[in-house]
C-alpha cells in the first residue's frame, strides 16, 4: 500500500473535470485507488463520489493506492503524474451551449454532474435535455445552439446536418463509438466538427457479448420461463460447451481484443479477421488471424464487432447468405457491433432450415425505431424482433452492451472533454471523426 498528498490548486477545487479525469485513469488501473479530504472518502474509480468530497482550492487530498508488486508501483507512479498535469490552462471561458438528444433519465446521472461547474479549468457547457431523437422532424430543436449531443439511434444524414449548420450548430457530439448514422461528407461541407468516445468500456460490451452468447446457447430465457411455470423437465434446454471449441472474432479493436481474452479463459482456439491485423495479439498467442472466409469455415462462435462500414469491402451485411453458407451448420453467432452486419432476411431464413445452435443480437436492422423506448402496449409494425424471438436458439436484448456504470461515466467524461476541446482548440486524438480545418 503506498500514499501520497495532493493540495488542490484549481480555483475551483477537485471539481468536475478533474474528478472525471481521475476516475477514469483510476478505472484503468489493476490497483485500488481511494481519495480522502474533510473526513470524506471516495472510491478513485467513482466521478461522483470524487466530486462529492467537496474539496476546495487548499484542501488537502490523500491518494492512497493499493495493488500488488510492480502493478502498485506503476498506478503509483500514474496518478502522480495524473495530478501534476489535472489543472488545465484555458484559453476560452465562453460557455457551449449543447441540445442534448434522446436523453433518458440514466444519461443525466453523470452529464448533470459535469456540467455543474464553470469557470477556470471547467467543462464550461450547459446542455439542454430534449426526450426525442434527432430526426429531420426534430432538428428545428437545435436552433441556437453551438453543438448537439447524440446517440446511436439518432439520425443524421446530409438534410439534417445542413439544417444543423443553418441553425449555428459548429459541433456534432456523439456520445457513443460509432458514426455510420451521421452523413460525414454534409458535415465537413457545412464546417460542422464531429467527435466521438471511440472506447468508453470495451470490457463493457465483450462481457455482454458472452453473456447474451451463453444465454442462447444454454437457453436461459427458455429456462427461466419454465421454472417459473413450475416446469422443471430439461428438454429443449441441450447446450453446448465452448471449451476446445473454435472463436472467430471479427475485428480486433479494444472489444474485439477483449472478446478474444474471454474467449481464451474459456478454453477456446481463438482465430480473427482484421483488415489491420494486430501482429502483437498473435506473437503472445491470443489468437491467429485467417480470412474472412477461413473465419467463417472454422469457427464454431463467430462474435461481431467494429464500426459499420457501407461500401465495397465494408462490413455492411458482412453476414449474407453467402458467408452463412460458409459456417458450419450449429455455428454460434453474436451480433454487439451494429444492426447492419448482419442481412436479417438472410439469417431468418438459416434459421428456419436449423443452421444455428445459437443467436444472440444486441443489435438488429430496423431497431433505431424502437430502441430506448417502451412500446409494451403499442403494436409495431415493424415485425422483425417478434420474428427472431421465435426461435427458440435466439436471445436478444435491446442494445445494451454498453450499459455499465463505468461506461456511462467514461462516455460523459469523453464526450465533455471533447466539447472542452472543442472550446479550447485543442487536438481531438482518437476521437475526431470530421473536422473542418484538415
Amino acid at each position: 500500500m503506498k500514499t501520497f498528498e495532493y493540495t488542490c490548486k484549481a480555483t475551483l477545487g477537485l471539481h468536475a473535470r478533474p474528478s472525471a479525469i481521475l476516475a477514469l485513469e483510476c478505472n484503468a488501473m489493476k490497483s485500488s485507488v481511494t481519495v480522502e479530504s474533510n473526513g470524506k472518502t471516495a472510491n478513485g474509480t467513482n466521478a461522483l463520489e470524487l466530486i462529492a468530497l467537496r474539496a476546495g482550492k487548499g484542501d488537502v487530498l490523500k491518494i492512497t493506492v493499493d495493488g500488488e508488486g510492480d502493478t502498485e508501483q506503476a498506478d503509483y507512479d500514474k496518478l502522480q503524474d495524473v495530478f501534476a498535469h489535472i489543472i488545465p490552462e484555458d484559453n476560452n471561458l465562453n460557455i457551449m451551449n449543447v441540445a442534448f438528444f434522446g436523453t433518458k433519465d440514466y444519461d443525466k446521472i453523470y452529464f448533470d454532474e459535469l456540467s455543474k461547474d464553470l469557470g477556470d479549468g471547467a467543462y464550461n457547457a450547459e446542455l439542454t435535455y430534449f426526450n426525442s431523437r434527432l430526426t429531420s422532424e426534430t432538428v428545428h430543436l437545435s436552433e441556437g445552439f453551438d453543438a448537439v449531443c447524440i446517440f446511436v439511434n439518432d439520425e443524421a444524414p446530409r438534410d439534417v446536418v445542413e439544417q444543423l449548420a443553418k441553425n449555428g450548430v459548429r459541433l456534432i457530439l456523439l456520445r457513443c463509438a460509432g458514426f455510420n448514422n451521421v452523413d460525414l461528407d454534409a458535415a465537413k461541407e457545412c464546417g460542422i466538427t464531429v467527435l466521438r468516445v471511440p472506447a468508453y468500456s470495451p470490457y463493457a460490451v465483450a462481457e455482454h457479448a458472452m453473456a447474451i452468447l451463453q444465454a442462447a446457447n444454454r437457453r436461459l430465457h427458455k429456462a427461466y420461463n419454465k421454472v417459473k411455470d413450475n416446469n422443471f423437465a430439461l428438454n429443449g434446454l441441450l447446450g453446448t460447451d465452448l471449451h476446445n471449441k473454435v472463436a472467430g472474432i471479427v475485428t480486433t479493436g479494444r472489444i474485439g481484443e477483449c472478446m478474444a481474452r474471454i474467449c481464451k479463459g474459456y478454453g477456446m482456439t481463438v482465430i480473427a479477421w482484421d483488415k489491420f491485423p494486430k501482429k502483437s495479439l498473435e506473437e503472445e498467442g491470443l489468437l491467429t488471424y485467417v480470412s474472412k472466409e477461413e473465419l467463417f469455415q472454422k469457427a464454431d462462435l463467430i462474435s461481431l464487432h467494429g464500426p459499420l462500414i457501407t461500401g465495397e469491402g465494408g462490413t455492411f451485411h458482412l453476414v449474407d447468405a453467402k458467408a452463412i453458407s460458409m459456417m458450419k451448420d450449429d455455428v454460434m453467432l453474436v451480433n454487439t457491433a451494429r444492426g447492419g452486419f448482419i442481412d436479417t432476411e438472410a439469417l431468418i431464413a438459416s434459421l428456419k432450415t436449423g443452421k444455428f445452435h445459437a443467436v444472440a443480437l444486441d443489435v438488429y436492422e430496423g431497431q433505431d425505431e424502437v430502441v430506448y423506448t417502451d412500446h409494451s402496449d403499442d403494436v409495431l409494425s415493424n415485425d422483425v424482433v417478434a420474428r427472431l424471438t421465435s426461435f427458440p436458439q435466439v436471445f436478444v436484448t435491446s442494445h445494451q452492451a454498453f450499459f455499465t456504470r463505468e461506461a456511462l461515466q467514461a462516455i460523459a467524461a469523453d464526450t465533455m472533454e471533447n466539447a472542452r476541446n472543442f472550446q479550447q482548440g485543442m487536438p481531438y486524438g482518437i476521437a475526431e471523426v470530421v473536422d473542418p480545418r484538415k
